[in-house]
């Protein structure tokens, strides 16, 4: 008798991605008949995301009320309402691995994206959208980042990006760096290497994409910090884009080309005994879980996921090994904090929250939900709104503190997320609170100077 859900912690098999049956269409439309009746009849998921209300409509409105009176072309409706949050399998589907169900919704969802993609059906705005070492090249060249961070606010070309690109003329979009992060990186001073019992002494910035050409300040900030708590680093002397902007599209030789080049100098600096910290999230997870079950048997692929951290993770570590400092003399009052979907999947628990809840006169609201931007899709004019939408609950539940009063900063250790979380307040006039990277708050708490702009 097959047992109703599971008690067993989640495992993932890897990804088949090099199988000519993995673009196999018919195979996979089989496939997401299975898994989508296995969803209709279990339906936990509806809250997450677009995806599962997509498919339950479909299901509700079809002459059977069944998956099997949906038309197999509406599937790709579903595929498109994903953004690989990975929330349904690490937090709510109870059918995952090892339940013999076997069921993973993210991945079969990447499959049929790589089948689209594959076909040429993703616009190639899509694809530039994507690209976020393309837009770089714009990051830190006088006159030129200043010329085109003004035409991107103005309304004229908000309507002709929307019309070329698809990008919404109300979405929030980042500016470039006037200087990238890695040009205007501090060195480490010099600082006698002091190793742990659980986490490395010494530490390899990656930088990100967002990091590097958008907001250096919170790359500055995290090597402020790290220089305090007298822990030596240095910068990945080579790095490209983690790969996930092109992994959510389904362009897997993308995702190939970029390991090609990050994993052999991430290997390099593992072998070495250093700490890897990622500062934003999703690039974590790319090396921690992504890469690693595209790659299983890539030895060096592997030795990069052992050495990945989240800086709250690897932080707190540092503070069990007893060599952190705990002292801070500036309190930040009302703090409401959310946790990104995929800082919540690397399964490390609530490690900024940890830190956060040490600062003396600072209260934490700690919200864990999806606040709808994820990447790419909530800039998307056929998104925004849906992505508005998602995040709602997220907004309103940060908008006030547990006994009533508002906070004073709002904060995600997603950038891309906090910012749509800042957007969310203005939208649905919640109050105007300083929104602030958590690394740039706990800068901010230890009394170090801001970064020079």
């Amino acid at each position: 008798m097959t047992r109703e859900g599971s008690l067993e912690a989640p495992t993932r098999h890897p990804l088949d991605w090099q199988n000519p049956e993995f673009y196999n269409e018919s195979a996979c439309l089989t496939e997401m008949e299975r898994i989508f009746d296995i969803c209709h009849g279990c339906r936990r998921c509806v809250s997450l995301c677009g995806a599962f209300p997509t498919l339950f409509d479909l299901v509700d409105e079809s002459q059977t009320m069944e998956v099997d009176g949906v038309d197999k072309k509406d599937y790709w409706k579903v595929v498109d309402q994903c953004y690989m949050c990975d929330l349904c399998y690490m937090t709510k589907c109870p059918y995952v691995p090892p339940h013999p169900f076997n069921l993973d919704f993210p991945h079969t969802m990447l499959r049929a994206k790589a089948i689209q993609f594959k076909a040429g059906e993703v616009s190639k705005a899509s694809q530039l959208l994507a690209s976020t070492d393309m837009h770089g090249m714009f990051a830190g060249i006088p006159v030129v980042v200043q010329t085109i961070n003004a035409i991107n606010h103005t309304q004229v070309a908000r309507q002709v990006m929307e019309k070329t690109l698809g990008v919404d003329q109300d979405a929030w979009l980042p500016d470039f760096a006037t200087t990238k992060f890695r040009s205007r990186a501090a060195k480490s001073p010099d600082i006698e290497v002091k190793d742990g019992e659980h986490a490395p002494g010494k530490v390899a910035i990656f930088a990100t994409c967002f990091v590097n050409y958008n907001e250096p300040a919170i790359g500055h900030d995290l090597l402020k910090i790290l220089t305090h708590n007298d822990i030596a680093y240095e910068l990945v002397d080579q790095e490209r884009c983690c790969g996930m902007p092109k992994l959510e599209l389904g362009d897997l030789e993308a995702v190939n080309a970029s390991k090609e080049i990050n994993i052999p100098v991430l290997a390099r600096y593992a072998r070495a005994g250093y700490a890897i910290l990622s500062p934003v999230p999703s690039c974590t997870l790319m090396f921690k879980q992504e890469i690693p079950l595209m790659y299983p048997d890539d030895a060096d692929v592997q030795l990069v996921k052992e050495a990945m951290y989240d800086p709250f993770e690897y932080l707190m570590l540092r503070k069990r090994d007893g060599l952190l400092k705990t002292e801070f003399p500036q309190p930040l009052g009302n703090v409401s904090y959310q946790i990104p979907c995929h800082g919540r999947v690397q399964k490390i628990g609530k490690k900024t929250e940890e830190m956060l809840k040490m600062i003396p006169e600072t209260t934490i609201n700690t919200v864990e939900r999806c606040s709808g931007h994820a990447g790419t899709y909530g800039v998307k004019k056929a998104h925004h709104q849906d992505a508005l939408k998602i995040g709602k609950p997220v907004f309103k539940a940060m908008a006030s503190m547990k006994d009533g009063t508002k906070p004073d900063y709002i904060s995600s250790d997603c950038p891309l997320g906090g910012h749509h979380i800042a957007q969310g307040f203005e939208v649905n006039q919640l109050g105007e609170p300083q929104l602030a990277h958590p690394i740039s708050l706990v800068r901010m708490a230890y009394g170090l100077d801001a970064p020079k702009k």
